[in-house]
């Protein structure tokens, strides 16, 4: 019996901004330009989007990052990867104006290089839909800023499902595919049955070509209780199934208005608590996919003003190397 990876504890870090553009990290992309988002990017930019997005995929991620990763005794990447990916035969969206495919061609063959380095360092991959057609949360890291779609057309939920089973057909030989996340963070407010509905559906799409016992299918929470997913694509019937759970202490006023002693106390107890109960509530194994050391708006807003900590201001340089150091340890 090969090796059941799911079993494998994962320590590794997200490579956002690279294929799905974020414009918080990567505001100098964005110098000069109207746009928020990818889609606005492609279509203010037109043609010129092309050169400018290859050079920045040759770049922004190298193998030397890769090879850095490894040696520092990280263990996985998280891609995050747009529905566009595979070329023009996504469905329309009126963001995209008089373009019909408005996205730049070619991010395929860097998740093929990606895959590459990863199987050459050792690393496993957590392949994850990170913007599905109409965007599934209304954030920019989506697709597309403000608009939330994804779930009010068929053809929108059936093309991604569509760009699911592309990547399990694609990458099942790969030893570095850990697993494929059906969809990153759908918006609270979109119903929890069509969701469950979805999860099932990319499930069974991925297994036709990715083992449970070599590929994980990840399913986030939508931003909801665990309680909700009780019961819920369990064995036998599922297998290598994990939940997925996002923690952040910089988006809600109450978080951001903490001390740093109430920081690491919600991180190192209330978070620590939380984790018990959905270990012993959720017959699913859970990743935090994502956290993060930033704590106020600022962090992530760096182009317009946001709301600000004055409680983590008040200390000196040296005082916040040993306050983040106490976080990201908690």
């Amino acid at each position: 019996m090969p090796e059941n990876k799911h079993r494998k504890k994962l320590r590794g870090v997200n490579l956002g901004g690279w294929l799905v553009l974020e414009k918080w990290m990567t505001p100098s992309l964005f110098e000069g330009l109207e746009a928020h988002d990818e889609t606005a990017y492609c279509v203010e930019l037109g043609e010129r989007a092309g050169p400018l997005l290859k050079q920045h995929w040759n770049s922004f991620i190298t193998r030397d990052d890769f090879a850095w990763l490894a040696k520092t005794g990280i263990n996985a990447v998280r891609i995050p990867v747009g529905h566009w990916l595979f070329g023009p035969d996504y469905p329309y969206h009126a963001a995209y104006g008089s373009l019909r495919y408005p996205f730049v061609q070619g991010g395929i063959d860097i998740l093929d290089q990606a895959m590459r380095w990863a199987e050459d360092f050792a690393l496993h991959v957590v392949l994850d839909l990170h913007a599905a057609p109409g965007c599934q949360n209304g954030f920019d890291n989506g697709g597309i800023q403000g608009v939330c779609e994804w779930h009010t057309q068929p053809a929108f939920i059936d093309y991604a499902l569509t760009v699911l089973e592309r990547l399990a057909e694609r990458y099942a030989t790969n030893p570095a595919l850990h697993a494929i996340q059906v969809l990153n963070e759908p918006r609270w407010d979109i119903a929890t049955e069509l969701l469950k509905q979805y999860n099932q559906d990319a499930y069974h799409r991925i297994r036709k070509y990715c083992q449970p016992e070599h590929v994980a299918v990840v399913v986030h929470d939508g931003f909801r209780s665990y309680k909700e997913y009780q019961d819920f694509m369990n064995e036998p019937e599922y297998q290598n199934v994990v939940f997925d759970i996002h923690r952040y202490q910089c988006f809600v006023q109450d978080d951001i208005d903490l001390d740093i002693y109430g920081h690491i106390q919600k991180a190192a107890i209330d978070w620590k608590n939380e984790a018990d109960d959905i270990i012993s509530g959720l017959a699913l194994p859970t990743y935090v996919g994502e956290w993060s050391l930033g704590l106020d708006k600022k962090v992530f807003s760096l182009w317009k003003e946001g709301a600000f900590n004055h409680a983590l201001t008040a200390m000196d340089s040296v005082q916040m190397t040993i306050a983040y150091r106490a976080f990201s340890a908690a």
